[in-house]
């Protein structure tokens, strides 16, 4: 089972990170794992006129104000604290380069005025950030009640790019099963579908009948239908049969494109929590394929937790 033993979590000046502090050190505490906390902070201009050190006294005042947060928090974990300095994005990444973490948490920073639960500083963390991203919404409850895991079984790619999204669905599964257990949710994994070419049937080229279209958009479903069932059989014999009967997860098919039909059923089922990939090719930095992901991603109203594919290489590199 997929389980997270250094935590990264991101303080935002706004006062806002108290309930996705909170996910963190119950993260932590389940997986007995290292938490650290951090705050970036905006580098001071060097000028003529900078008051002499000011930037240090800035860092000291801060890191101060980290030692009490975190101050009682557990005693069940080791919780460090460290200011950073720059660009929030690009620091938080160069942390998870220099020290390894495997999970970076944040609440989410969107913009009311767009109807938009994530802000540019969390998109950029989502594209680059090499390893998982939980955004959490700065309204959301204290426990995911129902978690909802994005999976892709079609079979529209190259040889190795379907081991990738093998793999990566296997990821989704077992993080997506591991929290469902550690929060008693109720657990969905949806694919959406569609049968290409589906409506060009009924075109002046082609001119299928009905009957001829029906039967190709269900051939395509049942092929999606048994491609779910078996990655659902493949994490079932991972997991154990007793995990799986004990969640009793509920599969979706969803016919049409992602970018609509995953945010609409996550705000069907009232979803808390989205497991989801960002899928990038290998070997090409900061890559996603298409604009689904983040389509996606604009859409959904809930908290996210964002996984990258294995080989995924972040465009940012460590200064030096």
């Amino acid at each position: 089972m997929q389980r997270f033993k250094d935590l990264l979590f991101v303080v935002t000046a706004d006062g806002s990170s108290e309930i996705a502090y909170q996910r963190a050190v119950e993260l932590a505490d389940q997986n007995q794992a290292r938490l650290t906390v951090v705050e970036v902070i905006d580098e001071v201009p060097r000028r003529s006129w900078t008051p002499k050190n000011l930037q240090l006294k800035i860092i000291a005042d801060r890191q101060q104000d980290l030692e009490k947060l975190v101050a009682g928090s557990s005693k069940k974990i080791e919780i460090q604290t460290k200011v950073l300095v720059g660009i929030r994005f690009i620091e938080i990444t160069r942390e998870v380069l220099r020290e390894g973490h495997d999970l970076v948490i944040k609440v989410a920073r969107g913009d009311d005025r767009l109807d938009q639960v994530f802000g540019s500083d969390d998109m950029h963390l989502l594209r680059k950030c090499p390893c998982p991203v939980l955004l959490v919404k700065p309204q959301a409850h204290k426990a995911f009640r129902r978690i909802l895991a994005t999976v892709d079984v079609g079979d529209e790619y190259a040889p190795r790019e379907l081991e990738s999204r093998h793999l990566l669905n296997m990821k989704i599964l077992e993080i997506a099963t591991s929290l469902a257990l550690s929060e008693s949710a109720e657990l969905h994994v949806a694919h959406a579908w569609r049968a290409i070419g589906e409506s060009m049937m009924q075109g002046r080229f082609v001119n299928a009948t009905q009957s001829e279209v029906v039967e190709y958009a269900d051939a395509v479903r049942q092929e999606r239908k048994r491609e779910l069932g078996l990655l659902m059989d493949e994490i079932a014999a991972k997991l154990g049969q007793e995990t799986m009967a004990y969640l009793k997860p509920q599969t979706q098919l969803l016919k049409g494109y992602a970018s609509e039909e995953i945010p609409d059923f996550a705000d069907k089922i009232k979803a808390d929590l989205v497991v989801m990939g960002t899928v990038g090719r290998t070997g090409i930095p900061g890559f996603i394929i298409g604009n689904t992901a983040e389509t996606i991603l604009n859409r959904i109203k809930c908290s996210v937790l964002a996984i990258k594919p294995e080989g995924f290489e972040t465009p940012i590199r460590l200064q030096g």
